[in-house]
């Protein structure tokens, strides 16, 4: 019978497939990608990608998928709650290229900022930005050119848990998935890391370790280095410890200025955070123990 004669009689057409993406970790033990593949195929999966790993140090094994199935979302997904108390894995299931409901947290440098935003914006980057924060005013202007609400919340000391609070508030109301902290010069509190833990992308404005705080690269002109560069991580109550997502650098000598490191550190934080956001965002990334395993 042809389409148009299904029409006809009023035959109901078939759904549209789902593209979902399915990331899990669980002890490692034969047969898990047999019982994952089995249980996408029984719903009528078409794999369209699929990536996996077993750490040997820590005997975990890790697996993102792609699938293409016109299965109910419900039905889906009490089978791989099923199946994953069978194995006991830690998953997660969406649909491919949904934007996560970002909110960027900002103080006075704009470059991250602007770059995340025009990345949304021009270049499909799967995020959908709910809101600025910043603990200055200065980058409002910054925010209104790309039509996203800017908040302003100071932070001082004696107002720090205040303004976790209205943090946390924005969060909730805004129903908030990821936290980006785009050059935002303020220390999370242990309380907030643990509520938003694997929830919040931080870029370190140093590749080096020993060169912490305000001004990385006027250490790292001082000290004559070869090499700068910048990390992006997951945050913790640890500064600047948490598990890295990404990192990259850039070559520089003895005739580099302070100025000329300022303005290469800059572009390769740009680069580095952008990354690490969108292999976040399209679930590439899985936490292993204070490390991570990046299904590029």
């Amino acid at each position: 019978m042809t389409t148009a004669a299904s029409s006809a009689l009023g035959a109901t057409p078939a759904p549209d497939p789902t593209h979902w993406v399915l990331t899990l970790s669980c002890p490692d033990r034969p047969g898990i990608v047999h019982a994952v593949s089995g249980l996408l195929a029984e719903h009528g999966g078409n794999i369209t990608e699929s990536q996996q790993y077993g750490d040997p140090e820590t005997d975990r094994f890790f697996m993102r998928v792609q699938v293409r199935t016109t299965a109910d979302e419900a039905v889906l997904k009490a089978a791989v709650a099923d199946l994953a108390e069978r194995f006991g894995m830690t998953w997660s299931l969406d649909v491919v290229g949904r934007p996560v409901r970002t909110l960027v947290l900002v103080s006075k440098a704009a470059h991250c900022l602007n770059d995340l935003l025009f990345r949304e914006r021009a270049e499909g980057l799967e995020i959908d930005v709910v809101g600025v924060v910043g603990n200055h005013p200065d980058l409002a202007p910054l925010a209104e050119f790309y039509d996203k609400t800017f908040h302003h919340v100071p932070v001082t000391k004696e107002t720090k848990a205040e303004a976790e609070a209205a943090l946390l508030r924005l969060v909730d109301e805004l129903d908030v998935e990821l936290v980006v902290l785009a050059r935002y010069m303020q220390v999370l509190s242990d309380d907030l890391c643990r509520h938003l833990a694997g929830r919040v992308i931080n870029i370190h404005h140093s590749f080096l370790p020993s060169f912490k705080g305000a001004k990385p690269y006027h250490q790292a002109h001082a000290r004559g280095v070869k090499l700068i560069g910048a990390t992006s991580h997951y945050v913790t109550g640890d500064l600047d410890e948490g598990p890295i997502i990404e990192q990259d650098v850039e070559r520089v000598d003895h005739a580099s200025s302070t100025e000329q490191l300022v303005a290469l550190g800059q572009d390769v934080e740009r680069r580095v955070l952008a990354r690490a956001v969108r292999w976040h965002s399209e679930h590439r990334v899985l936490l292993n123990g204070h490390r991570t395993v990046i299904f590029r």
